[in-house]
């Protein structure tokens, strides 16, 4: 059983900047693909970064070059160090990775850019 935990979320003002972590725990023996979804109001649930347990990013082209996703493998964690932020980067943030083919999700925590 494996579960992720976000946490980092809250509000910011437009420019600012929050950094989120996710902590996985259970009967782990080992995470290569660990990714940051987001949602917003009405909308659907998008990919932001992805990192594997070799340090290969990728990132929506919305956030390039504003966010950065990292990792640290010995703890089971993955960030995500979001800066520049806008108000269009208001949704819910998940952590999401992939346990023996199933997707694994965390319960969120919101992140509100706003003046």
């Amino acid at each position: 059983q494996v579960q992720l935990v976000e946490s980092g979320g809250g509000l910011v003002q437009p420019g600012g900047s929050l950094r989120l972590s996710c902590a996985a725990s259970g009967s782990i023996f080992s995470i290569n693909f660990m990714a940051w979804y987001r949602q917003a109001p009405g909308k659907q649930r998008e990919m932001v970064a992805s990192i594997t347990s070799a340090g290969t990013a990728n990132y929506a082209d919305s956030v390039k070059g504003r966010f950065t996703i990292s990792r640290d493998n010995a703890k089971n964690t993955a960030y995500l160090e979001m800066n520049s932020l806008k108000a269009e980067d208001t949704a819910v943030y998940y952590c999401n990775t992939i346990i023996v083919g199933s997707n694994v999700w965390g319960q969120g925590t919101q992140v509100t850019v706003s003046s």
